[in-house]
């Protein structure tokens, strides 16, 4: 059996449980295709799953990957070996933090010529779940006020740029460190959470996206105008299950609040991707690690430090 360098969840290696090591390299059935990790990066469903106890089947975690295909199985009909990809594994058993990693079709897009492997590692689970909520939860419409809060993080600055390319008038809550970076992506306005409380400006808001939203729902409930709606997106499982039990009740008038539980879907990645190819939105990356760092990446991604993405250099 071939081997490959992969980081493994290992609850007894203190004080991450992630162990650099090698592991006999996968094998793809007849419906999967092997590929050759090039980039991938961390996501809040890495250190959250981990957190929980969710762990992968191969004790691998890394969903959005990057790479070329190595080889394929026999049903494969719409890649062929060589083709550039990127993809979200994360419901196919994680996988990504890795030298190599099997997927299915469906996990998959091309890659285009003039996106980075970096660039396309940063795009599937944040740009995805980012166009969810905001066009299938949201309803986004032109015109609309939509107040983005938490627009540092990944999901964060694709909601941005998305919003912008539906034609809304954004405004962001973010910290200091972001409101450059907040501005280049075109928001309208900018709101320093560590200055100033976005319900001190009396605006009202048609669509509130909460990212990791760590504000009563209370708060967001009022800040929206009538028939507006509210998307909470991620959180801690204390703010998921307040979000849950009593979203329903303050949505009985003419408000809504959602909570996004965004999937992996193949038709959306394919949308962002091409918007991406076209510079209609850009990748911002934090930093880069190397595989053997993917520790020390998981870890800072966790602490809630990272600008944007964190790309891990597989190859």
């Amino acid at each position: 059996m071939e081997k490959m360098k992969a980081i493994v969840y290992d609850k007894r290696n203190k004080p991450d449980k992630l162990s650099y090591c090698e592991v006999d390299k996968p094998v793809p059935t007849d419906d999967q295709l092997l590929l050759k990790i090039i980039s991938v990066s961390v996501n809040a469903a890495d250190y959250r799953s981990m957190n929980m106890g969710m762990i992968p089947p191969k004790r691998i975690f890394g969903a959005d990957i990057a790479g070329r295909v190595e080889s394929i199985g026999k049903n494969i009909r719409n890649f062929k070996i060589g083709d550039e990809v990127l993809g979200d594994l994360a419901s196919f058993g994680f996988g990504g933090f890795a030298e190599y990693a099997v997927a299915p079709e469906k996990a998959l897009v091309h890659k285009p010529a003039n996106l980075s492997f970096d660039d396309a590692a940063a795009l599937p689970m944040a740009s995805v779940t980012a166009l969810q909520a905001l066009r299938d939860k949201g309803r986004i419409e032109k015109g609309q006020s939509v107040l983005i809060h938490g627009g540092g993080g990944g999901v964060g600055t694709f909601s941005i740029q998305l919003a912008k390319y539906f034609g809304a008038l954004v405004t962001v809550v973010c910290g200091t460190k972001n409101i450059d970076q907040s501005k280049s992506l075109g928001a309208d306005f900018i709101i320093d959470y560590t200055k100033d409380d976005f319900l001190k400006k009396d605006r009202k808001y048609d669509l509130i996206l909460a990212i990791n939203g760590n504000r009563r729902l209370l708060d967001y409930n009022h800040a929206l105008k009538r028939d507006g709606k509210y998307v909470m997106i991620g959180g801690s499982m204390s703010q998921i299950f307040k979000s849950l039990l009593l979203g329903w009740f303050l949505s009985i008038g003419s408000k809504k609040m959602y909570s996004l539980a965004a999937k992996p879907n193949q038709k959306d990645l394919e949308f962002v991707t091409k918007l991406a190819a076209y510079n209609l939105i850009k990748p911002m990356i934090d930093r880069y690690y190397s595989l053997e760092q993917t520790a020390d990446a998981v870890r800072y991604v966790s602490d809630g430090h990272a600008s944007g993405k964190v790309i891990i250099k597989v190859s």
